[in-house]
C-alpha cells in the first residue's frame, strides 16, 4: 500500500524531545524503609495504590518526617501515609453506561474518559511525562501500557481521532528515544521492563490509515531491537544474555526479563510472600515474576513448572513463541522500510535476519506430531507440554506453512475453543489470571487474524461471535466492559490474580469495537445496558466446544 505522509501535524525529533527529564528513582528507591512499612504492612488493599500516589512534598522530606515519627508509641502509619500522599484513582462509576447507549456508542464515549494529557500529571509521582495525550486502560491502571495501547488504538476510528492515533504512536518513539526501550508502562517502577514489542504494529496501522509514512520511525524501530538483542553478538552456543539467547545449532530466540531481581514496587508484599515459599534463591524468583509481567501474560501457569504454584515460576527458563514472533514482524518492518528509504544493506541484513528467526521458529517452536507450536524451555532442551494461545501468533504474524495453520487451526478448535472464544490456556484452572477459563482481548484477536490470514474465515468469524457474545452478556448486566472474560456459556466476573477485576478497559474496547465493525449483524450491536438483545440472527454456537 501506498502512504503519505501525516495527515495531522507529526511531531519531529526536536518536539519528541522537549518534555522534561524524568526523575527515574521507582518509589522503593525514594522511600526506602517507609516503602517496605507501607507494602508489608497493607496500609492499601492494592499494593499498586501507594506507588501509584502523588507526594504533597518533596519525597525526601516525607521519608525525613517518616525517619523522626515512626518511632512513637502512638505513630499511625495509615493516617501519616494520607497525610503525605494524595491516592490517584479512577472510580470505578466512570465506566458505568448511559442505558440510551448501545454498546459500541458505549465503548466511544469511554475514550474521552480514558484519555490522559501531560499537563494534568501529578507532580513528584512515579509517572513518566509523556509529550502528548494518550489512552490508559482504566481502573487502577492509570499510566500507558506498552502492548495494551496497540489493541486499544486498533478501536479508535481514524476519521475522528487521528490525532490521537498519531500522538500515542509519537509517545512511543519518544520512549525509546529517551530510555532505548518501551517500559512496560509510563511509570518509573516500570522501567527495568518492557512488554511484547509491538510498536512496529502500530507503525503499520498509522500506515494502513495514511497517517504517516513509516519511515519516520525507523530509528526507533532499530533502537527498540537493539534493545532485545543486547549482547548477542557475544554469544556462543547454548549462552544467555538478558533477554537474546543463542541456541545450539547457532540461532538467535529471545526470551522475557528484568534487569532487576527485587521484589516489584507495584506487588511488594506478593513477591516477597511468593519468593518465601520457594525453594530456590529469593531474588531469582525476583526476576522471574519481573520477566513474567514484561511478557504481559502475568501470570500464567505458562511460566509456572508446578501449573497450580506461582512459587515456581520459571518465565526467564522459557523461550516464548509469542515474543519471537513479535521480534520476527520487527525485523520484517525494519527490512522492508530501510528498503524503502534506499538503504540496500541494512534491508538485506533485517530480511536474512526475519529468514533465519522464522526457520528457528519452527524447529524449536513447532510440534509435529501435537500439531501446535509450543514454548520452549531452553534449560531443560525440550519443549514444554502446555497448549495456550499463544500458538495462534505464527498464525498472526504468518510464519506457519499452509499446512500447519490447518493442524493449529484443528487443534485450537477441538482443545481452546470455548463458549465465549479464544481459552487462554488448555483445562488449567489455576489461581493466576492468564489461564482457563479467563479469556482477553488481545488474544481474540490475534487468533481471528491469524485464522483469517491462512483463509480459516468460517472458524475465525465464529471465534469472534462467541466473544462478542460473552462480552455483550456482562454489558447487560452491568453497563460496563471489563479487563478479561469468563469463557463459560453466561456471564460471570473472572477471578485469578493479584487484583479484582478492572473496569474500563483499554483492549477490550478497542477490539469490540473492531468485532463490531466487522460483524454488524451480531445480536452485540444492539446489546444496551439492562437490556435483553431484540433479535437473534445466530447463536453463539456450540457450548459442547
Amino acid at each position: 500500500m501506498s502512504t503519505r505522509h501525516s495527515v495531522v501535524p507529526h511531531s519531529t525529533p526536536d518536539q519528541l524531545g522537549a518534555v522534561s527529564p524524568a526523575d527515574t528513582l521507582t518509589p522503593a528507591d525514594r522511600y526506602e524503609e517507609l516503602f517496605v512499612a507501607v507494602q508489608m504492612s497493607s496500609v492499601f488493599e492494592d499494593s499498586k495504590t501507594f506507588v501509584d500516589c502523588a507526594p504533597r512534598m518533596a519525597p525526601e522530606k516525607i521519608l525525613q518526617a517518616y525517619r523522626a515519627a515512626h518511632c512513637a508509641p502512638d505513630f499511625d502509619l495509615k493516617a501519616f501515609v494520607h497525610q503525605h500522599f494524595d491516592v490517584q484513582l479512577m472510580p470505578p462509576e466512570c465506566f458505568v453506561s448511559d442505558p440510551d447507549r448501545s454498546l459500541a456508542e458505549h465503548v466511544e464515549s469511554l475514550w474521552p474518559i480514558l484519555t490522559r494529557r501531560p499537563q494534568d500529571h501529578p507532580v513528584r509521582s512515579s509517572l513518566l511525562p509523556l509529550p502528548h495525550p494518550y489512552v490508559v486502560p482504566g481502573g487502577r491502571f492509570t499510566e500507558i501500557y506498552y502492548w495494551d495501547s496497540y489493541f486499544a488504538m486498533l478501536g479508535l476510528d481514524p476519521r475522528d481521532r487521528s490525532e490521537l492515533l498519531a500522538a500515542m504512536v509519537d509517545n512511543f518513539a519518544y520512549l525509546i528515544d529517551t530510555y532505548g526501550r518501551v517500559p512496560n508502562g509510563n511509570r518509573t517502577y516500570y522501567l527495568s521492563r518492557s512488554q511484547p514489542p509491538v510498536f512496529c504494529l502500530m507503525v503499520r496501522l498509522l500506515e494502513e490509515y495514511g497517517i504517516c509514512d513509516g519511515r519516520e520511525y525507523l530509528h526507533q524501530l532499530r533502537k527498540e531491537y537493539s534493545f532485545w538483542m543486547d549482547g548477542a553478538e557475544e554469544l556462543r552456543e547454548g549462552e544467555a544474555h538478558r533477554r537474546c539467547l543463542r541456541m545450539q545449532d547457532g540461532s538467535f530466540l529471545n526470551r522475557y526479563w528484568d534487569d532487576r531481581d527485587t521484589p516489584r514496587d507495584e506487588s511488594h508484599r506478593e513477591d516477597v510472600l511468593t519468593a518465601r515459599r520457594a525453594n530456590r534463591p529469593v531474588h531469582d524468583v525476583y526476576r522471574d515474576l519481573r520477566a513474567g509481567a514484561e511478557s504481559g501474560w502475568d501470570f500464567s501457569s505458562r511460566w509456572q513448572s508446578d501449573p497450580c504454584d506461582i512459587a515456581t515460576i520459571r518465565t526467564t527458563s522459557i523461550v516464548p513463541v509469542d515474543l519471537n514472533c513479535f521480534l520476527l514482524e520487527l525485523e520484517r518492518e525494519i527490512a522492508r522500510l530501510s528498503e524503502r528509504a534506499g538503504e540496500a544493506d541494512a534491508a538485506a541484513d533485517f530480511a536474512a535476519r526475519a529468514r533465519a528467526r522464522c526457520a528457528a521458529i519452527n524447529t524449536y517452536f513447532w510440534n509435529e506430531s501435537g500439531g501446535a507450536y509450543f514454548d520452549f524451555d531452553w534449560q531443560l532442551h525440550q519443549q514444554r507440554s502446555n497448549l495456550t494461545a499463544a500458538t495462534m501468533v505464527p498464525l498472526f504474524v504468518r510464519c506457519a506453512s499452509p499446512e500447519q495453520a490447518q493442524r493449529v487451526a484443528q487443534i485450537v478448535k477441538a482443545r481452546l475453543l470455548a463458549p465465549g472464544g479464544l481459552s487462554t490456556t488448555e483445562a488449567t484452572e489455576s489461581d493466576e489470571q492468564w489461564d482457563c477459563p479467563n479469556g482477553w482481548a488481545p488474544l481474540q484477536w490475534m487468533a481471528v487474524r491469524g485464522l483469517s490470514n491462512y483463509g480459516h474465515e468460517e472458524l475465525a468469524a465464529e471465534m469472534r461471535r462467541r466473544w462478542l457474545k460473552i462480552v455483550a452478556q456482562l454489558y447487560q448486566l452491568e453497563g460496563k466492559l471489563v479487563e478479561k472474560y469468563v469463557l463459560r456459556p453466561t456471564a460471570e466476573h473472572a477471578k485469578g490474580g493479584e487484583y479484582p477485576l478492572q473496569d474500563g478497559f483499554g483492549w477490550t474496547n478497542g477490539v469490540v469495537a473492531r468485532f463490531l465493525k466487522e460483524d454488524p449483524e451480531h445480536q452485540a450491536n444492539e446489546a444496551k445496558a439492562g437490556l435483553p438483545c431484540t433479535r437473534n440472527p445466530r447463536e453463539i454456537g456450540d457450548h459442547r466446544a
